[in-house]
C-alpha cells in the first residue's frame, strides 16, 4: 500500500506528508509495488509532457526531431571515419608496393570524397546542434512561464488557511524550485532515451559484422547493469533528503534574505544582528551539507568500483580487436570502427541508464509540482448554484455560535461568539491584542470558515454565496495592507480594478484620505512610481503616507460594508481625526466595522464590542458600556489617563457615575475650566482644552468628561 514520509525525526512537526511506494513485503508483493512505481512514474511524466505541450507543441516536435538526428548521426560518422581510415591504407599499402602514387589521381580517389563527407557531415551536425541548443534554451524559458503561471493560478484558488501552515510552504518552495528546469530537462531526456536506443541498435549492428564476437556487445550491456542500479538507488536518497530537508533550504534562504532585506537592514545593523544570522546560517548549512556530503561520497565510492571493472573489460575487448588486426583479419579502418563502436555502445547503454534515472528522478521532483497543485480548496460555495450577493443594499450580519481554532492548533481563538450587525450601524471590535478582533474580521470576510457555527449574511449563511461576488461587497483595510512597487495612481485603482480607470474618483479618494497634500508634492504626483524595489528614482513613503494610501484604496471602492483593522495607527491624532470625519459622511447607510486601539473612535459606535481571550464579554454603546464600569470601562479609562497632564483624576470620586451621566458635563475639579481650560476627551473639541486624541476642546462634545484611568483602573474588573 503506498505509505507517507515527511521530515526526519527531529525536524518538527507539521511538514507535508508526501506519498510513497511502500516496499514488496515478499514475492506475492512484487506485482502490486511495481504497479504503483511504475504507475506513479508514467502518471508524472505524462503531466510534465501535457505540460511541455500546453506550453507549445512546437516543442516537442523539435525534441523528436533532434532526438531522431542524434541517434542516426553518430553511428554515420563512424562509418564515414572509419571508411575514410580504410581508403587511406589502401593508399599506403599501394606506395608500399609501387613506391609511387599519382598526385592527379588524389582529386578523383575516394579518400576525397570521403573527405568531403565528413566535413559536410560534421558541419551539419554542429549547425543542427547550435540550432538544437537554441530552440532548447527559448523552449526552457517558455516552459518556466508556464510552470510559473500555474503555480500563479493555483496560489489564487488557495485557502488563507494554507498559508498558515508551514506544510505549505513546503510546497511552495519546493514547486518553486523546480519550475526552472525540471520540466524541459525531463523532456530532453525522454527524447534522449529515444536518440541512446537509436544509436545503440545501430552500433550493435556495426560489431555483429565482426565473426564470432556476438558476446562483445553483450558483455558490454552487462557490465553496465551494476551502475544503472547504483544511478537509480542513489537518485531516489538524493530525492527524498533533498525533500526532507527543504525546511533547512527555507531557513538557510531566510537568514540569507534577512541581511539583504531593505526593510530589515536599519534594525540588523542598530542590533548588531549581521553576526547572529550568518552564524545560524552556517549551522543549518553544515547540519544540511553534512547529509549531502554522505550521499555524494558513498555514491562516488560505488561509482569509482565500477568505472574500474568497466575499464578492464573495455581493455580485454580492444584488445581481442587489435590482436585481429594482427594476425590480418581487420584492417586498420575496421579496427577504429569496431573499437569505436564498442565504446559508443558502453556509452549510450550508459546514458540509457543515466538518462532513465535523470527522467525518473524528474518525475519525483515534479512530484513538488503536484503536490501543491493538488492543494484542496475548501473556501467554495456550499451550494451547486451560489447564492447572488445584492450589491448597493445594506446588509444584516447574525454570528450564531461562531467558534474558531487555526488550522493545526487545538485551541479556539474565537469562542461561542453571537452578535449582530444591524444595516447602517458602525461596530467597533475592542480588546486587548490577541482578542481575536482581526480573526473575526477574517471570519466575515470568509477567509475562513468557523470551526463550529455559522455567519449569516441576510439571512443565508456565507457559505451559500459564491466567494467573488462576496468579497465584492466589502471594502477592508487590513492592519497589513499592501504597498505596491507600482505609481501611486494603481496604489488607490487596486481597490477597485474591475472598475474603468477613473482619475477623478482617484483623486477624490485620495482626498478623502487626506492624502492629497503630500501626493501634490511628488515629483510625478499621481504617476510617482513608489519604493526602490524596480525604479531607482522610486519614492519610499513614511508609515503613516502609506497608511493614508491604504485608506484612500477603500474609499476607490463603492462596498456595501467597509471594515477598517486599525487603519489609522500610523496617522497622528489630527490625521486621524480628519479620516474619521470622512468615514461619518461617506458610510450612510453602510455597514461599518473598526478594529482601533485607540478607544476614543468607539465614542461614535452605535455598538461596541468587548473581546476578551476570544470571547464577548460586553457590547453595547459608549455611555451603557461606561455606566457598566466592566472591560470597556477599565481600558477606556487606563488610555484616558495617558492623554491627561499629570495624570490627575477627572472623574469625582464621590460620583464614579459622573463620567457618563448627561448631567456630568464637567468635574468636579474642572468647572472653573469650563470656559477654555478643561480636558476634553472627544476629538475635534473647542476651546483651549487638551483633546482625547490631541484636539483642544473645552469638553467633550456629548457632555462626557474624560474618565480617570488612574484610580478606577485600580478597581476590580466589572465593579
Amino acid at each position: 500500500m503506498t505509505g507517507f514520509y515527511g521530515p526526519p525525526p527531529g525536524m518538527g512537526h507539521g511538514g507535508y506528508q508526501y506519498k510513497k511506494v511502500d516496499p514488496p513485503k515478499n514475492l506475492k508483493d512484487l506485482p502490486r509495488y511495481f504497479d504503483e512505481l511504475l504507475g506513479g512514474f508514467f502518471s508524472r511524466l505524462w503531466y510534465i509532457v501535457c505540460l511541455v505541450w500546453k506550453t507549445s507543441p512546437l516543442i516537442l516536435c523539435t525534441l523528436l526531431f533532434i532526438s531522431v538526428f542524434d541517434g542516426v548521426m553518430g553511428p554515420i560518422g563512424t562509418v564515414i571515419s572509419s571508411s575514410l581510415i580504410s581508403e587511406m591504407q589502401k593508399v599506403v599499402e599501394e606506395r608500399a608496393q609501387t613506391g609511387t602514387v599519382s598526385v592527379a589521381s588524389f582529386w578523383g580517389s575516394a579518400i576525397l570524397t570521403m573527405l568531403i563527407t565528413l566535413f559536410a557531415y560534421r558541419i551539419i551536425k554542429r549547425v543542427v546542434d547550435r540550432i538544437s541548443n537554441t530552440i532548447i534554451r527559448a523552449a526552457g524559458e517558455k516552459v518556466v512561464k508556464q510552470v510559473k503561471l500555474e503555480i500563479m493560478n493555483k496560489a489564487k484558488t488557495v485557502d488563507l488557511a494554507s498559508f498558515d501552515n508551514p506544510a505549505f510552504y513546503e510546497k511552495l518552495e519546493n514547486a518553486n524550485r523546480e519550475a526552472g528546469n525540471r520540466p524541459v530537462q525531463t523532456m530532453q531526456s525522454l527524447f534522449g532515451i529515444l536518440s541512446d536506443v537509436i544509436a545503440l541498435v545501430s552500433y550493435i549492428g556495426i560489431l555483429a559484422t565482426i565473426p564470432n564476437m556476438w558476446w562483445m556487445p553483450v558483455g558490454i550491456v552487462i557490465i553496465t547493469i551494476p551502475s544503472a542500479i547504483v544511478n537509480f538507488v542513489y537518485r531516489r536518497k538524493n530525492f527524498q533528503y533533498m525533500r526532507s530537508r527543504s525546511s533547512d533550504r527555507r531557513q538557510m534562504n531566510y537568514y540569507a534574505d534577512l541581511l539583504v532585506n531593505k526593510d530589515m537592514v536599519k534594525e540588523i545593523r542598530i542590533f548588531n544582528l549581521s553576526d547572529k544570522f550568518i552564524g545560524r546560517y552556517e549551522s543549518v548549512f553544515s547540519r544540511y551539507y553534512a547529509g549531502l556530503r554522505r550521499l555524494i561520497v558513498h555514491e562516488s565510492a560505488w561509482m569509482i568500483g565500477i568505472a574500474i571493472v568497466s575499464a578492464s573489460v573495455n581493455c580485454f575487448f580492444y584488445g581481442v580487436i587489435a590482436y585481429g588486426v594482427f594476425l590480418g583479419t581487420f584492417d586498420i579502418g575496421q579496427y577504429s570502427k569496431f573499437t569505436n563502436s564498442l565504446t559508443n555502445i558502453a556509452t549510450h547503454v550508459t546514458s540509457l541508464i543515466n538518462t532513465s534515472a535523470s527522467i525518473y528522478e524528474g518525475t519525483l521532483f515534479i512530484d513538488n509540482l503536484l503536490a501543491f497543485m493538488h492543494e484542496k480548496q475548501t473556501i467554495v460555495p456550499s451550494l451547486d448554484t451560489p447564492a447572488g450577493v445584492k450589491l448597493g443594499v445594506p446588509h444584516t450580519i447574525e454570528f450564531d455560535h461562531v467558534s474558531f481554532a487555526y488550522p493545526g492548533k487545538d485551541y479556539c481563538v474565537i469562542k461561542d461568539f453571537s452578535t449582530s450587525f444591524r444595516p447602517g450601524e458602525t461596530v467597533v471590535l475592542v480588546g486587548l491584542n490577541g482578542a481575536g478582533k482581526t480573526t473575526l474580521i477574517k471570519l466575515l470576510t470568509r477567509l475562513y470558515d468557523p470551526t463550529e457555527g455559522r455567519i449569516l449574511l441576510d439571512g443565508r449563511d456565507l457559505k451559500e454565496y459564491s466567494v467573488e461576488e462576496l468579497y465584492g461587497i466589502f471594502g477592508i483595510i487590513f492592519q497589513d495592507f499592501g504597498k505596491y512597487a507600482v505609481s501611486v495612481r494603481e496604489n488607490i485603482q487596486f481597490g477597485d480594478i474591475d472598475r474603468p480607470l477613473d482619475d477623478s474618483r482617484i483623486e477624490e479618494s485620495a482626498k478623502q484620505a487626506n492624502a492629497t497634500d503630500y501626493i501634490n508634492n511628488l515629483p510625478a504626483g499621481y504617476d510617482t512610481q513608489l519604493m526602490r524595489i524596480f525604479d531607482r528614482d522610486g519614492i519610499e513613503l513614511s508609515g503613516g503616507q502609506w497608511q493614508k494610501l491604504g485608506i484612500a484604496r477603500a474609499f476607490y471602492r463603492d462596498s456595501d460594508i467597509l471594515i477598517l483593522d486599525e487603519p489609522t495607527a500610523s496617522l497622528d491624532p489630527m490625521a486621524e481625526q480628519e479620516i474619521f470625519n470622512q468615514f461619518d459622511n461617506l458610510r450612510q447607510d453602510k455597514t461599518t466595522i473598526f478594529v482601533s486601539h485607540r478607544l476614543s473612535s468607539a465614542v461614535i459606535a452605535t455598538k461596541i464590542i468587548v473581546l476578551k481571550q476570544g470571547q464577548l464579554i460586553e457590547e453595547g454603546t459608549h455611555k451603557e458600556l461606561m455606566e457598566a464600569h466592566g472591560e470597556y470601562y477599565n481600558l477606556f479609562a487606563t488610555q484616558a489617563r495617558r492623554y491627561v497632564e499629570g495624570g490627575k483624576d477627572l472623574i469625582d470620586e464621590d460620583d464614579p457615575d459622573a463620567s457618563v451621566s448627561e448631567e456630568g458635563r464637567h468635574h468636579r475639579h474642572g468647572e472653573g475650566r469650563a470656559n477654555g481650560e478643561g480636558h476634553g476627551f472627544r476629538p475635534g473639541g473647542h476651546g483651549e482644552g487638551r483633546g482625547f486624541r490631541g484636539g483642544r476642546g473645552e469638553g467633550s462634545e456629548d457632555g462626557r468628561p474624560v474618565p480617570d484611568g488612574e484610580r478606577h483602573s485600580q478597581r476590580p474588573e466589572g465593579h
